[in-house]
């Protein structure tokens, strides 16, 4: 399981997150500098590409790249909660700003935003993790080479892989196992994603009630790029109702 997911919330700003208007800015200036995309997901289940165009710390500002679609575009300027996601060089990079406003650089539209209070900059073996919400848990179904078949509940995700919880332990399954024809469905999605995965941990535990279980970690393989596009935007979902219940 990614180091990221056995950390808690301070402990993850303290180690991962960019913070100051300058250090922010230079950070993002440097992937609009690369032209690195990023996936912006907003109002509920939309999502968009864009290229950031320029970081300026002297004005709060961070500019970047309209859609190709006036509709979207449309309903982006709506949207006040806006998270980006991109993997500069194999690294995961993600953000939330408010909303954003249109302009004029380089000749061209453009969006434009204050600069986020944040970026979350993991390391090239880390991914960022949420724990899925405990009333609506993912279902994992897998088979085990010998084709037994294992189904457990998933209690976090991220692109790179599942933290699952088993209430007793299929014979057989180990570190190092390579499952097939893994499957999940995201909440209110009838598409299932389809992968290969690897269990890179299986460790006992003891639940809250005082029964014995354990938790699964596996690394997703083979995940095709529309898919984990699929999976930010759940990310981003599941981030935003929380940001909404805290507001």
């Amino acid at each position: 399981m990614s180091q990221i997911a056995q950390l808690s919330e301070a402990e993850i700003e303290e180690r991962f997150h960019v913070t100051g208007t300058r250090p922010i800015a230079f950070l993002l200036g440097g992937y609009a500098r690369t032209n690195d995309q990023f996936s912006v997901s907003f109002g509920g289940e939309e999502m968009m590409l864009t290229t950031l165009l320029i970081a300026q710390p002297d004005r709060n500002l961070l500019v970047f790249d309209c859609s190709g679609s006036a509709d979207i575009n449309r309903r982006f300027l709506q949207s006040s909660h806006n998270v980006f996601a991109g993997r500069p060089g194999g690294i995961h990079v993600q953000f939330t700003t408010g909303r954003a406003s249109e302009m004029i650089y380089g000749g061209s539209k453009a969006f434009s935003v204050a600069l986020p209070k944040h970026v979350v900059r993991l390391q090239r073996r880390d991914t960022f993790r949420i724990e899925t919400p405990r009333g609506k848990p993912l279902q994992f179904f897998g088979r085990l080479a010998s084709g037994k078949l294992l189904n457990f509940p998933a209690h976090d995700i991220s692109v790179a892989g599942l933290g699952m919880t088993a209430l007793a332990l299929p014979d057989g399954l180990a570190p190092g196992d390579r499952l097939d024809n893994c499957h999940f469905a995201l909440p209110e999605d009838e598409h299932e994603l389809f992968f290969s995965a690897m269990v890179r941990h299986v460790t006992p535990q003891v639940g809250r009630t005082g029964q014995q279980q354990w938790r699964i970690g596996l690394h997703v393989e083979n995940m095709p790029g529309v898919e984990e596009s699929r999976i930010q935007r759940y990310i981003a979902k599941v981030e935003r109702e929380r940001h909404e219940l805290l507001a």
